[in-house]
C-alpha cells in the first residue's frame, strides 16, 4: 500500500500515515493476509466426577489492611462452584491450603493457578516441606543419578 501511494504522492510521514490508515480500515483488515497460524479448537477442562478434586485458585491482593490481613485467597471447586474465601497476607498459600482446603476436602487431582511458574514451584516446595516429603531434584538425562526409572 505504501508503494502504491508513493508512486504518485509523497509527504513527510507517508509510511506512518498509510500504516495507520490500513490498521483502522475495516475492509483492509478483512482482506489482509494473516501470517500467524489460525487458532485451534478450544480445549475444555476436565469434568470432575466428584467435588473438590479439580479446583481453581486466585488471590485478591493489595486490599486495605484489616486485622493484619491484606489479601484474600479464593479457592473455587470447578464442579460445584462452591468457593472458599480466606483472609490472609500475601505469600502464605501453602499453610492456608493445608489448613482450609485439604483439611476439609482431601487431596486434589488438579489445581489451576494464574500465577507464574516460580510461584507454583515455591508452593510445591513449601507443601512438600510441610507434609514431610523430601524432594530430590536431578539433572535430566543422567542415568547415573536415577538409572532405575531412566
Amino acid at each position: 500500500m505504501v508503494e502504491l501511494v508513493t508512486r504518485n504522492y509523497w509527504w513527510s510521514g507517508v509510511t506512518r500515515d498509510v500504516e495507520r490508515y490500513v490498521e483502522e480500515c475495516d475492509l483492509c483488515q478483512w482482506i489482509k493476509n494473516r501470517t500467524e497460524e489460525m487458532a485451534g479448537k478450544l480445549k475444555l477442562g476436565e469434568v470432575s466426577e466428584k467435588p473438590w478434586i479439580h479446583i481453581s485458585v486466585d488471590f485478591i491482593t493489595k486490599l486495605p489492611i484489616v486485622v493484619r490481613k491484606d489479601a484474600i485467597l479464593v479457592v473455587c471447586d470447578r464442579l460445584s462452584k462452591m468457593t472458599h474465601f480466606v483472609a490472609t497476607t500475601e505469600g502464605t498459600m501453602a499453610r492456608l491450603f493445608r489448613d482450609n482446603i485439604w483439611r476439609l476436602h482431601g487431596l486434589l487431582k488438579s489445581m489451576m493457578l494464574d500465577r507464574g511458574p516460580q510461584f507454583a514451584a515455591e508452593l510445591t516446595k513449601e507443601l512438600n516441606r510441610m507434609l514431610g516429603i523430601q524432594t530430590k531434584l536431578l539433572t535430566a538425562f543422567h542415568p547415573q543419578t536415577d538409572g532405575q526409572t531412566e
